[in-house]
């Protein structure tokens, strides 16, 4: 196998990720999960993916598809495409997996994975999370971690525009 293949090999289905994490589950590894866009990774994203993976043994991102991100963000997003979006995420040695989803939430991968702990920003509020209900009805924590500032997908295609 080479590298490429064992950094494709973390790009799974929502099938194939359950089984996983049924293995996971059976060996005692906490799972955590997290999701997002991921468009034009920056310190921000790594550092937040670092701290979400320190959380547990096995780190799952939910990333969203082409088509899901042009819902949230608009026409002009993504700046990758979701084929490259998960090869930059899949490419870090701390994450285990990367599910692609095209729904606006993450609700149905939260719903059939049941991750031990939920991770976002601290933009979200824990208490009104996506998935925070359903993580905790199965025993699981929801955790906020710190943005690091000056650091945005946003303010980085901002920054490209004007130069």
């Amino acid at each position: 196998m080479t590298k490429l293949d064992s950094i494709q090999h973390k790009i799974v289905s929502l099938t194939e990720l359950t089984r996983w994490r049924y293995q996971w589950q059976t060996t005692g590894k906490k799972t955590v999960f997290t999701n997002g866009c991921f468009d034009l990774l920056h310190r921000g994203h790594t550092t937040y993916l670092l701290q979400a993976a320190e959380l547990g043994q096995k780190l799952i991102v939910g990333l969203n598809t082409d088509d899901s991100v042009k819902r949230l963000k608009g026409p002009e997003r993504p700046i990758f495409d979701e084929a490259t979006r998960a090869l930059n995420l899949a490419a870090h040695t701390f994450i285990d997996a990367v599910v692609l989803f095209n729904d606006d939430t993450p609700i149905t991968l939260i719903e059939t994975l049941l991750p031990d702990v939920l991770v976002k920003g601290g933009d979200y509020d824990p208490l009104t999370l996506v998935g925070s209900d359903v993580v905790r009805a199965n025993g699981g924590q929801v955790i906020t971690l710190p943005l690091v500032e000056g650091y945005s997908t946003t303010n980085a295609i901002e920054k490209i525009k004007r130069t």
